[in-house]
């Protein structure tokens, strides 16, 4: 590891503070995706502010009727929380589905929705990657790239989100609370993640020294037809090769809303309105739901080995529309 300052602090206004004037610093809560990248020399922040002592541990009702999550809550009182398993269980069962049970008791709301690509060029300094250092290429290109993106990508870079948690709450259309040097803002999901563009070293629209507080969800959490389906090479603790949030709204047999939500396919969680919007006023089906899934890979792109991620997203999508209005339960 590089050598760096270490401050500890108990609000939030000294959290922001703390990074003020270090360009190159950090927060740390959990630690379970930035202390592996500082030990592979992939992070290197001057100075680690150490938010663990903040007040954003809470789940609370809000006004709206909807939940804030504390950017603090661990992944598992997430996933374990009667609240959330009632009213939103697409949340809950799309973060069991990741990681391990240690990790997510370390893991936070907030370093769930930053954590960094999987890439194995990117946590490989010895390789060019955009995403480390702008500018010196993607390797992943016309390397391995079995794990990579088919949606959103560009030529600079063809890395994925790994986040399950971030799948589900897309498709929720939650929304993310941050605070900065100039303020509080509130920024939906949709908005929070970026496409990698020409700017892949960036993941998220988050400025200078903002800090995540909390999310919140809305007060519609599709309680009744839901699921969350993970495709991946084995069945516990891997990133998905594919991954789908579907949620119903089922009124008179038919659908009244729809929501639809990759993950292992794009930089962020990948959403396509136009294909939401198609299953409007359908009776769920078969062919509804194929229609639905043709569209959102119609831009798709695959490399030397990834190709198979479109037909398999296709499916995918299928199968979790399926599970969603017949059964109401996950994978």
């Amino acid at each position: 590891m590089n050598q760096f300052s270490y401050l500890r602090v108990r609000s939030v206004e000294d959290a922001v503070r703390g990074v003020h004037g270090h360009p190159s610093a950090a927060f740390i809560a959990g630690g379970t995706n930035l202390v592996d990248l500082m030990k592979e020399h992939v992070a290197r922040p001057s100075q680690l502010v150490d938010i663990t002592r903040l007040a954003l541990r809470e789940i609370e009702p809000t006004d709206s009727g909807g939940l804030r999550i504390g950017a603090l809550v661990s992944n598992s009182q997430v996933a374990y929380d009667s609240m959330i398993e009632q009213r939103y269980p697409l949340l809950s069962r799309a973060i069991l589905a990741g990681a391990s049970a240690q990790l997510r008791n370390m893991a936070t709301t907030g370093g769930n929705l930053l954590q960094r690509t999987r890439c194995y060029y990117f946590y490989d300094v010895g390789t060019p990657c955009n995403k480390r250092e702008p500018g010196s290429g993607c390797s992943a290109i016309h390397g391995q790239n079995r794990i990579h993106a088919i949606l959103g990508a560009s030529e600079h870079c063809i890395a994925t989100h790994p986040s399950d948690m971030c799948v589900a709450l897309a498709a929720l259309e939650a929304t993310v609370l941050v605070t900065g040097p100039a303020g509080d803002r509130a920024i939906p999901l949709a908005d929070f993640h970026r496409l990698p563009g020409s700017e892949p070293e960036r993941d998220s629209n988050l400025q200078p020294g903002e800090l995540v507080t909390a999310v919140e969800l809305p007060a519609t959490g599709f309680a009744q037809h839901y699921t969350y389906l993970k495709l991946r090479d084995r069945a516990s603790y891997a990133f998905a090769l594919v991954s789908v949030a579907a949620a119903l709204a089922l009124e008179d047999g038919k659908v009244r809303t729809a929501r639809i939500a990759l993950g292992g396919v794009a930089h962020k969680p990948w959403r396509d309105l136009e294909a939401e919007q198609l299953l409007i006023g359908q009776e769920p089906s078969r062919q509804a739901f194929q229609r639905s899934a043709e569209l959102i890979v119609r831009d798709a792109r695959g490399h030397a080995h990834n190709r198979f991620k479109i037909e398999l997203a296709r499916r995918a999508v299928v199968r979790a529309l399926e599970q969603a209005s017949a059964i109401g339960q996950p994978s």
